[in-house]
């Protein structure tokens, strides 16, 4: 396993606040999250779990995952989460076929760093929070597959063959949480599709495997990862079941009771992100609450509101405190959390020392921490979950052949082409080049210095003229890199192929192309190969040869 890391500043897309967590260089960060982030202290924090609640919350967990196909080594992980070992927590929508690559990337990460702990004398397990209550059905129902990749010499024949977003075609009537949905028999044709684009290799037959009619997108994503991480013992929860929003029902009280102090305190937090530069991940309305409620007659997932102090409102009916805390007590599964909640629901429920989490979720945890001193009075630690695209020995291969590096395929198409064509253009060519280039900017820089000396209108000029004629000496290297793409049109194509596998749609790989497309040989070697990788000390984006 070779693996290059790419430090953050030069990774395209990423926002300024996570750059900064990331190099942990501003003061104004210590004030948005835990003090421990930075440090091997979370392994240390003590649970406040009672003891009857975590061996109840373990029971739970053992009958679920037994009931999901969990290994030997997950149900031993729920048995020492009961005995007094702590979690590293992560989780994800239940996306189909695996969801997208990050899905495997922050489960790598929770197993990584529960060993780390376990090896440093603080017992930790894994855990997958499956995220079933969310109702973004456009979000989960598509996974995107590129073209099966050609090997050896075919590579300089290969046409684009694109990438291919798989669905299903029945979108809910209502906004429903989307992990109870089951997948019906729509699933059969779609994994035929499937099969076509990644063969009938092991990773195939997982997914017919785990992804059946009668199985739940919720389900069916359980069932992968617990085969996939077998061996690492992963855990998975799913809460939307009445045990567990009952074991959280104090911080669904405290969502209703104190909502007003926390929609100021969030307010106060948005404005405190902006006076650092930084944006606001989820934006809090006069009404805006933490919570949805499940409506008795639909099903559907609706926004609660908070209205006048007392009046709360959703999908159009209007609920008192009394009401809403009520259905808290009779039923609640029907009361949910949204983003900024969930972490301290999970943390209302299991001996959380860490959640492992990716851009977004960062920026989240940037105003939960608010949420948090509210509710619990303490934050938990957030750690980044490793980043990574993965390059296949095919892509490898390319990339080897052109000289060229992940960052480089990160430039615009065209660019990219024309950096190939750049490379492979006869040496008498690209030295010719080099040294007009190199003389012409010499001589430009000191003619330029020169006038300036004389005359700052007349340097003002020279810095215009030589501008444009080194906009003409870069026009000379375009005309010999196309005449060079015009003699071998395989760069073309070369160029696209690595687009499509290493920033599909313009997007860093591991947030479009679906984990399905990685597993499709050995599952099992790859869930070893990103735990390893999940190790290394890179505060960036790794570039993962396979």
């Amino acid at each position: 396993m070779q693996a290059d890391c790419t430090p953050i500043a030069l990774v395209p897309q990423s926002s300024t606040l996570f750059r900064d967590f990331l190099s942990r260089d501003k003061a104004t960060l210590n004030a948005l999250y835990s003090p421990l982030r930075g440090s091997g202290q979370w392994m240390r924090q003590s649970s406040t779990i009672a003891p009857a609640q975590r061996a109840a919350v373990a029971q739970l967990l053992a009958e679920q995952n037994k009931n999901l196909g969990a290994s030997a080594e997950s149900l031993t992980n729920v048995q020492r989460l009961a005995s007094g070992a702590s979690a590293v927590v992560t989780g994800q929508q239940v996306g189909l076929l695996g969801g997208p690559l990050l899905t495997l990337l922050k489960a790598a990460t929770a197993i990584r760093k529960a060993e780390e702990a376990t090896r440093a004398g603080h017992p930790q397990v894994p855990i997958f929070w499956l995220a079933s209550e969310d109702h973004d059905w456009a979000e989960v129902n598509q996974a995107t597959l590129p073209a099966p990749l050609p090997r050896g010499a075919a590579l300089d024949t290969i046409s684009n063959g694109g990438l291919r977003t798989l669905q299903l075609p029945t979108a809910p009537a209502h906004a429903l949480p989307v992990g109870a949905l089951r997948l019906g028999p729509a699933i059969l044709p779609l994994l035929d599709e499937a099969r076509v684009l990644l063969g009938e290799g092991a990773g195939h037959a997982l997914l017919a495997a785990c992804y059946q009619p009668e199985a739940t997108l919720a389900e069916a994503l359980a069932r992968l990862l617990l085969h996939v991480f077998a061996r690492q013992g992963l855990i998975v929860i799913d809460v939307a079941a009445r045990p567990f929003h009952a074991f959280g029902a104090p911080v669904l009280r405290a969502a209703i009771e104190q909502a007003e102090p926390l929609r100021a305190a969030l307010l106060g937090r948005e404005k405190a992100l902006a006076a650092a530069g930084y944006a606001a991940q989820v934006l809090v309305a006069e009404s805006s609450s933490l919570l949805f409620l499940l409506n008795a007659k639909t099903g559907a997932r609706e926004a609660l509101h908070l209205h006048a102090g007392r009046q709360w409102m959703a999908g159009g009916h209007a609920y008192s405190p009394a009401d809403l805390l009520a259905i808290l007590d009779a039923e609640p599964e029907r009361l949910s959390p949204n983003a900024l909640l969930r972490p301290v629901l999970q943390d209302a429920l299991l001996p959380v020392s860490a959640y492992v989490g990716g851009p977004a979720e960062i920026a989240y945890f940037a105003q939960t921490d608010v949420v948090y001193q509210t509710i619990l009075g303490r934050t938990t630690p957030i750690l980044p979950r490793m980043s990574a695209t993965l390059l296949e020995p095919e892509i490898a291969q390319l990339l080897a052949r052109h000289g060229i590096s992940l960052q480089d395929v990160w430039h615009e198409p065209e660019a990219l082409a024309q950096r190939l064509a750049a490379r492979q253009m006869p040496v008498e060519g690209k030295r010719r080049l080099a040294a007009a280039g190199e003389t012409l900017d010499r001589e430009l820089q000191a003619v330029t210095a020169w006038m300036e000396s004389v005359d700052a209108g007349l340097g003002h000029s020279a810095t215009i003229a030589a501008s444009k004629m080194r906009y003409q000496m870069n026009r000379l290297r375009r005309l010999a890199a196309n005449l060079e793409l015009e003699r071998a049109p395989a760069l073309r194509r070369h160029a696209a192929l690595l687009r499509q596998q290493l920033v599909p749609n313009g997007h860093l790989q591991e947030r479009v192309l679906s984990a399905a497309w990685f597993l499709r040989n050995d599952p099992t070697a790859l869930a070893a190969t990103l735990v390893a990788a999940a190790g290394n000390d890179c505060d960036g984006h790794l570039g993962l040869a396979l």
